[in-house]
Parts: C-alpha cells; sequence; structure tokens
C-alpha cells in the first residue's frame, strides 16, 4: 500500500495537504485459481462483465471467483433472474448463502438428504431484503415466481469452485444426479487456463 501526499492551496490560501491511498492489487491465481493478471482491491461493479451462459433470462456476474480471480475460501455472484426463471434441482457439498437485492420469488428446499432422492420440498416465500441459505447437499431450486419484476440477489458460496448435481426432478435418486463441473461461468477459464498448483 502507499500514500501519496500532494501540497495543493486552500480556498483561504492556506497551504493544505490532500492525501490518496493506493492500494495494491490482489494477484489473481495466487491461491491456486486458474484466472491470471490482478484484480484490483476496488472495483465498479458496473464494469464487471455478465453473461447468460445459453440460459434466457439470466443475467450471473462473477464478483468474485475461485476459477475466475484465485480466491480460496468463498466466491460471490451477483443474479439476476427475470420473471418464470428458476435454476435447475441442484445440490453442492457447499454452503450457499443468498441476499435478495429486489424483487421476490420462492426457495424451494428439500432437506431430506439422508433418504435416496430429495422428495417434495419446503415452499419459502423469498423477498426484497430478506436472506436465506441452503445447507451443504441439500437439493434446491430457486424460481422468480413473481410475473411483474426481477428477481436479484448476491450469493455467497463457501469451499470454490461449485460442483452441481442436477436432477430431472424431486424423485430422482441421489445416484442418478447428474454432475456439472465445471459449472458454466468456469468454463471459460478452464478452457484457457493451465491448472496451477496450490503452492
Amino acid at each position: 500500500m502507499a500514500a501519496r501526499v500532494t501540497p495543493s492551496p486552500s480556498a483561504s490560501g492556506q497551504q493544505r495537504a490532500d492525501i490518496s491511498v493506493v492500494a495494491p492489487s490482489v494477484r489473481r491465481g495466487s491461491g491456486g485459481g486458474l484466472g491470471s493478471g490482478r484484480v484490483p482491491i476496488v472495483r465498479n461493479i458496473s464494469e464487471i462483465g455478465q453473461d447468460s451462459y445459453g440460459r434466457l433470462g439470466l443475467s450471473h456476474m462473477t464478483i468474485a471467483g475461485s476459477v475466475m480471480h484465485g480466491f480460496k475460501e468463498v466466491e460471490v455472484w451477483l443474479q439476476t433472474f427475470a420473471p418464470g426463471v428458476r435454476t435447475p434441482i441442484h445440490r453442492h457439498s457447499c454452503e450457499e448463502i443468498f441476499v435478495v437485492l429486489k424483487g421476490s420469488g420462492t426457495l424451494y428446499l428439500a432437506s431430506n438428504s439422508h433418504k435416496n432422492y430429495p422428495g417434495s420440498p419446503q415452499e419459502f416465500p423469498i423477498f426484497t431484503n430478506s436472506t436465506f441459505y441452503v445447507p451443504v447437499n441439500d437439493a434446491h431450486q430457486v424460481w422468480n415466481t413473481n410475473e411483474q419484476e426481477d428477481l436479484q440477489f448476491l450469493v455467497i458460496i463457501s469451499r470454490p469452485p461449485v460442483k452441481v448435481f442436477i436432477y430431472d426432478d424431486w424423485y430422482m435418486p441421489h445416484t442418478a444426479a447428474k454432475l456439472k463441473f465445471p459449472y458454466y461461468w468456469d468454463e471459460r477459464c478452464y478452457e484457457t487456463s493451465p491448472i496451477k498448483d496450490e503452492l
């Protein structure tokens, strides 16, 4: 970190010192991630790329990623679902926390991971300024059931990169769920970057 002191005259003609602190960038890929280059400590979120990854009505932005930026402990996404858009029924071996920024919808959660299949899910309404979490390996689905407006939320996951098991329905056996790894937003990084050792 570096501090810069710049002398400048004040409105009354007296000298004053303007101090600006310049923070270093975090090196992408330091920590085992696959990305390369530098990630600034402070970024303008409107300058971060978004993509639908072929899913109509989805906008996904990786704010802090394991594969993309080299983060080791958590990953943060900003997602927007148009009315009617939903995730597949899925589970993963990481904790997941959501913060709803705008809109409303429904969380479907089957906390029956000890059974052979997810079973009938519980329904939880989600809404602006609500937060919810999904326990490790619980099958779930987030759905924008509001026909009038987009659903937007921050997603924080532990233990990245995420390995997702996708179900065709709530009664599909756990052993038949299909592994999707790397997940859609990590695929390009794996295609273009060599795998690096954590050390």
